[in-house]
């Protein structure tokens, strides 16, 4: 599908049936498969032959979704997880183990940072996190010796900061190692960032690319252009013998192009079973098949909602790179010339009481944990996930009270105004 433009792959890619054969990629729900001989299976195993044993490590249905997403990001292979912390982590320590380092932008989702900061560092991988606006010379500072990978967010949740994925990259690979991004929020629609430099690109495709808040799920994608062999001191999970795996030689036997998704799914994805499920798999790719048609509405609304923002009295500022004074604009307009996603956070100057009160008062955003779907929902951290936290906390931890986080979905862009508008002026009412 390479010579077809991104709306074609949403729809065809990954999976073509044969004569007679389902039109839509078909559910295989089953654990195991039947073969004939042990030595059929045998092959298998030594990763001999094509084919299926237990659907912990590969399943069919999972695959084509998995091939699809490959196409649409412009990479060699890819595989599915239940999740996108998921995705992120087996990608990472795919290639970190005890004693190595990671360079990653400080700006991503707390989920990671806290994967990355807290889980890892229990692993033995430290990490230096770097500000997603650093100088070439600030980013080259923080690399050591055992630094094995350098990560960041396309746009950041809930910062919304755009990465600079062309000079993210240009470091990693003066260094000899691999740049990973999460492109969750624009989607290879908007950005597909192995087209900037990136090597490994890794999804929650619960978000938009289900798009209707039905599925968990996460994804990896290999570019196949970093040449693990020619950084192999580096890297001997990928460039030496896997005694747990028949002795294979990941890079020698499958090439820069499938060493990594290989080594991923037959070493991890057989010791962790973060695996996506064929039904969950099935629900992805009906997403994905309206996803280049659903995402233009979300930018819509988005950059819509965003510049009634700005010109309201009451809003102290609004975070949205679609907006000629965000920071992040110029940069945006490079990695994101058709827009970024549907999300804008948004600061109320009534501070805590009156972000309680727009809460309180919307009707069409519902409250909830979720972004990037169908349906628009809205979140104040103050009263929910960090309702733990004092004031002086939430502003240390870059949520501070008066932030409101929404996500426009695909409803009509004058009625979302409406409702934000009611929920405003709701704010005056109390006081």
């Amino acid at each position: 599908m390479s010579e077809y433009r991104i709306g074609t792959k949403c729809v065809q890619g990954g999976y073509t049936p044969g004569n007679g054969e389902p039109r839509q990629v078909p559910i295989i729900q089953s654990t195991t498969f039947k073969y004939n001989t042990s030595e059929d299976m045998g092959k298998l195993f030594d990763l001999e032959a094509e084919g299926y044993f237990y659907s912990r490590l590969q399943n069919p249905t999972n695959d084509h979704v998995a091939a699809k997403i490959a196409e649409m990001e412009g990479g060699t292979a890819a595989m599915l997880t239940s999740s996108g912390q998921a995705a992120n982590f087996m990608a990472m320590f795919n290639i970190c183990e005890c004693g190595d380092h990671i360079v990653a932008s400080s700006s991503i989702y707390g989920g990671t940072f806290n994967l990355i900061a807290v889980t890892m560092a229990k692993m033995g991988v430290t990490a230096t996190f770097v500000s997603p606006d650093a100088t070439e010379e600030e980013l080259n500072a923080a690399f050591k010796p055992n630094t094995k990978l350098m990560f960041g967010e396309t746009i950041a949740n809930p910062a919304l900061t755009v990465l600079d994925i062309e000079l993210f990259a240009k470091v990693a690979h003066a260094h000899g190692v691999p740049l990973m991004v999460d492109n969750t929020f624009p989607t290879p629609v908007n950005c597909r960032p192995i087209e900037w430099g990136a090597d490994i690109v890794t999804h929650s495709t619960t978000k938009y690319m289900d798009g209707h808040g039905a599925a968990l799920g996460g994804a990896i994608v290999d570019s196949g252009n970093f040449d693990w062999m020619a950084h192999a001191d580096k890297y001997p999970g990928l460039c030496t013998p896997d005694e747990s795996y028949h002795g294979i030689t990941y890079a020698e036997k499958f090439g820069k192009e499938g060493a990594f998704i290989t080594k991923c799914t037959a070493q991890l994805m057989r010791d962790f079973g973060c695996v996506q499920s064929p039904q969950n798999a099935f629900i992805l790719n009906l997403g994905l098949e309206s996803l280049h048609v659903r995402m233009p509405k979300h930018v819509e609304n988005g950059q819509a909602v965003a510049e009634f923002l700005e010109s309201h009295p009451k809003v102290a500022y609004v975070n949205y790179s679609g907006l000629p004074s965000n920071k992040y604009y110029e940069r945006a307009q490079k990695y994101l010339p058709n827009g970024g996603c549907g999300v804008v956070s948004f600061g109320l100057k009534g501070g805590r009481e009156a972000a309680s009160t727009f809460m309180k008062n919307l009707k069409l955003g519902a409250i909830e944990t979720h972004v990037a779907d169908a349906r628009t929902c809205c979140l104040n951290p103050a009263t929910s996930t960090h309702r733990q936290m004092n004031d002086e906390q939430l502003k240390e931890a870059g949520v501070p009270a008066e932030l409101i986080r929404i996500s426009l979905g695909l409803e009509d862009k004058e009625d979302l105004i409406a409702d934000i508008s009611a929920a405003l002026d709701a704010i005056k009412e109390e006081k």
